[in-house]
Order: C-alpha cells, then structure tokens, then sequence
C-alpha cells in the first residue's frame, strides 16, 4: 500500500467519524426539540384550554 493510499484511508475514517459525531450529535438535538415541542404543546394547551394535537386530552 503506498503513501499516498494510507493517507486517504486515514482521511476516510476521520470523515467517517466526523460525520457519526454530527449524526449522534443531530438525533441528541432532535430528541431534545421533541421534548420541548410536548413540554411547549402541553402547557398551551393547558393555558388555552383546548385539545390542539387531537390527541383527545388537553395538556
């Protein structure tokens, strides 16, 4: 395996790497919005009263 070979496959597996940190990271980051988003609706709903998601119960 020649040099040049050797340093693409290290530049491979750090992009690889790099790209399942910002996938680990994105779906941290989505989980989080999700309970924010329930925590947001719950409490709208509780303020207005109002069943706004049709799940059948307010809050």
């Amino acid at each position: 395996m020649g040099l040049n070979t050797a340093r693409r496959i290290t530049k491979t597996r750090k992009k690889a790497n790099s790209l399942e940190d910002r996938i680990e990271q994105l779906e941290q980051d989505l989980a989080n919005t999700k309970i924010l988003l329930r925590k947001t609706l719950v409490a709208l709903e509780t303020h207005l009263t109002k069943d706004i998601d049709g799940d059948g119960k307010m809050g």
